[in-house]
């Protein structure tokens, strides 16, 4: 279509849905049918004027809010230098200041190093290949619930069929699932698990990595019991076994810290991260202990956009606003205020079956009158908040909990707005 029929075409959000349906895959699922124009830390305005709270975030890509000042100045001044040269090819200081940064602050033992990638699967994929060359093993232990990515290594360590694995078979070998120490499932039962794994299908000194999200994201919202946490670093000390922390929904201040593992006092040896490293450019990171990080030869890392100079400027920015802005403290206090929110609703709503989270990392699980998963009244809840225009996304197994995943930069009055609308939503899905 030329630009003078795009001009005369309906400007409507119905008209682009349409649009949309013909010119894309239905693989690309969407859950809005409508387009947004402009955003502004929290808040979000459609094609139609509409307006919107917005509790995704991208899906925790917006901690530092949409179009954050300081990060927009940041991407417009690299925009005048310079947007692309293959780091592998022509480096730039920018790389290394920011990778010198991340070592500083992630909790891992030892002198740390970083490399960068574009995508959150993209740093998965790349965390098991350095685990892998820095062992010479291959095995690899994921848990159920998790969500590691959509390419084709990272779904297979995915614990979720639906939508993520259904019909993309046969997935690659090697990788091995036991249930994951949280709320739903004791820490004895994974530990029967794994023992029943290293007697029946892997033996531990194959076994490069054992890999974990601190708090399970898509999964939903399942922190791992602290107790946990500490087993599984001392089976992989035990058995020579390198743990990786997938912190690309939890980190960068979401969970109150800086990281999520910092809850835990358990050092990891390796973190993935991405979403809100970058301020909603595609950035993604791994670090890891220096000797782990220095396994593969040089060539066996890297990427034609890893790195991208205007995420890297970016993300600088972000680490800047996280600290002036002292947003992990911010996401402990709006987290703190939304527990007690779901609590208080939980007595006039006992269909709220569990509230629960990490700093503003925080959840809650809806069941129908017997006790049981309820996905359409949580469906229910999340389009009776969006039409009164609070975004909301679900997440979980069985499709029944909501997620809360604002801007920490968020403005109070705009926050207890959107706590107003959640009432009314609750109210209306639930009765």
């Amino acid at each position: 279509m030329n630009a003078m029929n795009d001009l005369r075409t309906d400007h409507t959000n119905a008209a682009w849905h349409a649009r949309r349906q013909a010119a894309t895959p239905r693989g690309v699922g969407v859950f809005g049918d409508f387009f947004i124009e402009r955003a502004k830390n929290a808040e979000f305005w459609d094609i139609e004027g509409r307006r919107f709270i917005d509790f995704a975030g991208g899906i925790a890509v917006l901690n530092t809010g949409h179009v954050h000042p300081k990060v927009q100045a940041a991407i417009a001044a690299q925009l005048q230098r310079f947007t692309h040269s293959c780091y592998q090819v022509v480096p730039y200081t920018e790389y290394v200041q920011l990778a010198e940064r991340i070592n500083a602050i992630v909790p891992i033992e030892g002198p740390a190093k970083t490399a960068f990638f574009s995508t959150g699967a993209e740093a998965v994929e790349n965390a098991i290949k350095i685990a892998r060359s820095a062992t010479g093993r291959s095995g690899v232990i994921a848990f159920g619930a998790a969500f590691h990515g959509r390419s084709l290594f990272a779904v297979a360590m995915t614990g979720k069929v639906q939508p993520y694995k259904a019909g993309f078979g046969p997935f690659p070998p090697e990788i091995y699932h036991v249930p994951f120490p949280c709320h739903c499932s004791s820490l004895e039962e994974t530990q029967k698990a794994m023992e029943q794994l290293f007697k029946c299908d892997i033996e531990p000194n194959r076994v490069a990595a054992i890999i974990f999200e601190p708090v399970q994201g898509e999964g939903g919202f399942n922190p791992i019991q602290p107790a946990a946490a500490r087993w599984l670093r001392e089976l992989c000390d035990r058995h020579g076994i390198l743990l990786i922390a997938d912190e690309v929904q939890t980190g960068f201040a979401r969970t109150g810290k800086m990281f999520a593992m910092e809850h835990y006092g358990v050092k990891p040896d390796l973190i993935t991260m991405a979403k809100s490293l970058a301020g909603g450019t595609t950035l993604s990171a791994v670090s890891g202990r220096q000797a782990v990080m220095d396994g593969p030869a040089p060539g066996g890392l890297g990427g034609t956009y890893a790195g991208n100079p205007l995420a890297i400027a970016a993300s600088l920015a972000v680490l800047d606003v996280m600290a002036e802005e002292r947003l992990p403290e911010r996401a402990q206090h709006l987290g703190d205020r939304l527990i007690a929110h779901l609590s208080a609703a939980r007595e006039k709503h006992p269909r709220i079956h569990d509230v629960r989270g990490l700093g503003a990392m925080v959840a809650c699980e809806l069941v129908d009158a017997g006790g049981a998963p309820d996905a359409e009244a949580t469906k229910r809840v999340q389009m009776a908040a969006l039409k009164r225009g609070l975004l909301l996304l679900t997440c979980g197994v069985y499709g029944n909990v909501i997620r809360f995943l604002f801007p920490l930069t968020i403005e109070d009055a705009i926050f207890d707005e959107a706590l107003g609308i959640l009432d009314e939503a609750l109210a209306e899905g639930l009765a």
